[in-house]
């Protein structure tokens, strides 16, 4: 198995120099996933690094819409995507047309919608967000502005409890993954490590975040983990991004936090683990499943997202 690994690794890397690719890879991705990337990172940070790749081709290891995300911002290129089957439960709990008929019912409201979803949805959208820089891009529309924010029910609530801002209306959708962590056994790990440090993503629960030290996306959550000097953390979001905790901070110690039923592994997503060292290997040979858009709705789309990307550069 190591060898056929260490065979797939090397001709991963010689199709990628033929290919004229790179890949990009999401934290959540395994391991092994992880280490044959050109660049890893959050939702947000791949969606800016799409467009500056200097590369005809573009290999998205993670799930369909972020392979989606990278098509709309670079049309001129190709973008693989190695399972093509690798959703996203947040995603698929917010079907375009049923949003459409949800928008109509709140005129002149502002559209804020998670990246974490489809193309299509992302059409319907005036300024995407990210779990990264949510709190930012709501902040950026006047405080009377009313707004729907889809379609992390658990998100939207965190935002609008730091905001204030009671004319948010939210669209109930969430993560399988964040929905599933255990308060019962969040606090009898707190009682095992007294000195460690909660950390959580905001896709979870309203009382798994007020019990966190530190609630922030996967990339807020690396830097803080190696600004403080805690040396003990419980992880409260996908156990993928673990690989890259223990890489960066060797010395530190991580303690994943378990979901309600533990023999699921629902602190995994089982759509990012979909993608194996395998089919990149294929899908770089045959340059194909490929991520086709209608044009239509890819520009309405990057009008949500470029707006998105000027509201960070602005900070």
């Amino acid at each position: 198995m190591v060898e056929n690994s260490e065979a797939l690794r090397r001709r991963i890397a010689e199709l990628k120099r033929e290919r004229r690719a790179v890949i990009l890879a999401h934290y959540y991705t395994t391991p092994e996933v992880q280490e044959v990337a050109d660049f890893l990172g959050d939702s947000l940070a791949l969606s800016v690094k799409a467009q500056s790749v200097d590369a005809e081709t573009i290999l998205f290891a993670g799930v369909h819409f972020m392979a989606e995300t990278a098509k709309v911002l670079c049309p001129d290129k190709r973008v693989l995507i190695p399972c093509p089957e690798a959703g996203c439960s947040l995603a698929e709990s917010c079907d375009a047309a049923d949003f459409a008929r949800f928008k109509a019912r709140y005129p002149g409201h502002t559209v804020v919608s998670y990246v974490n979803t489809t193309v299509a949805v992302k059409a319907l959208t005036d300024i995407c967000c990210t779990s990264s820089n949510a709190l930012q891009v709501v902040e950026s529309i006047p405080a009377d502005q009313p707004i729907i924010f889809a379609p992390d029910r658990n998100l939207g609530a965190y935002i609008r409890k730091l905001t204030g801002r009671e004319n948010m209306v939210i669209w109930d959708g969430a993560c399988h993954v964040h929905e599933e962590f255990s308060l019962e056994k969040l606090l009898q790990l707190k009682r095992e490590h007294p000195a460690a440090r909660v950390v959580a993503h905001p896709e979870c629960r309203a009382y798994i975040v007020e019990t966190a030290d530190f609630v922030g996306s996967t990339a807020a959550i690396l830097d803080y983990c190696g600004r403080t000097e805690a040396g003990e953390f419980i992880v409260v979001t996908e156990a993928g991004i673990l690989a890259e905790m223990r890489k960066r901070y060797p010395a530190k110690r991580f303690i994943p936090a378990p979901p309600d039923d533990e023999t699921c592994g629902c602190n995994n997503c089982r759509y990012m683990k979909m993608v194996t060292l395998g089919n990149i290997c294929s899908t770089l040979e045959r340059m194909e499943p490929e991520i086709v858009l209608d044009e239509e709705i890819r520009r309405a789309a990057e009008r949500s997202i470029r707006n998105m990307i000027a509201v960070k550069g602005r900070s």
